[in-house]
């Protein structure tokens, strides 16, 4: 039975230690080629939310009657048909998003992030564990999609969400919106994020090298 503590735990560290992105490397394809605005990665962090919930979920659930010998078609059964709820609602309610997105949203099914999600947490935990964790690594993706395209946008067009913030003066960077505008602000991010890291644990290093010092004095 996981504390309390442990499952705020599964939470967080997809946000930062684990996060899916700027840290395991996962789901590029999407945070590469939707994220040219704020809003297009918003709904694709949003879309993989509810996938990965869901499946999570469901797999958590069915943990002890799915056959281990069939266990990666069944997770991919029960990913396919949460992405296929979540591309025919994309659809129904946010018809122009969903034609930006294109045919990233059917994609997700094979996001490894959730595939790898099921196989190595959901399907070995409990419900409360797996939602925890499912929460907290697509709480991350959408955050990492959503600050590329924020920054592509801003630089690229000028605007936030649609929304104009500089004016009819500003000169837009339009190579941000391009492919190549993906590759530059994911790699300027994943240098930032790794410095953070280091630097952290650098800190906590040296807070551990001082307690060390003064335990021997």
């Amino acid at each position: 039975m996981r504390t309390q503590a442990e499952t705020y735990d599964e939470l967080v560290k997809g946000l930062w230690r684990d996060n899916p992105v700027f840290v395991q490397l996962l789901g590029l394809c999407p945070a590469l080629a939707v994220t040219n605005s704020a809003i297009n990665g918003l709904a694709m962090g949003a879309a993989t939310t509810f996938v990965l919930v869901g499946s999570s979920l469901l797999v958590s659930s069915l943990r002890n009657i799915i056959p281990k010998q069939v266990r990666i078609t069944s997770f991919i059964i029960v990913i396919a048909t949460f992405v296929t709820v979540a591309d025919l609602s994309l659809q129904a309610l946010a018809p122009a998003v969903h034609k930006e997105l294109g045919a990233f949203v059917a994609l997700i099914v094979v996001n490894c992030l959730i595939l790898g999600r099921q196989e190595a947490f959901a399907s070995r935990n409990t419900v409360r564990a797996s939602l925890a964790d499912a929460g907290g690594m697509s709480l991350g993706f959408s955050l990492a999609l959503l600050s590329l395209g924020a920054i592509r946008e801003i630089l690229g067009s000028g605007s936030l969400f649609g929304v104009d913030l500089f004016g009819p003066l500003f000169e837009p960077w339009v190579i941000m919106i391009l492919p190549p505008g993906g590759f530059i602000t994911l790699g300027l991010m994943l240098a930032v994020f790794a410095h953070l890291r280091a630097r952290r644990e650098r800190a906590h290093k040296e807070a551990g090298d001082e307690l060390d010092e003064r335990w021997v004095a």
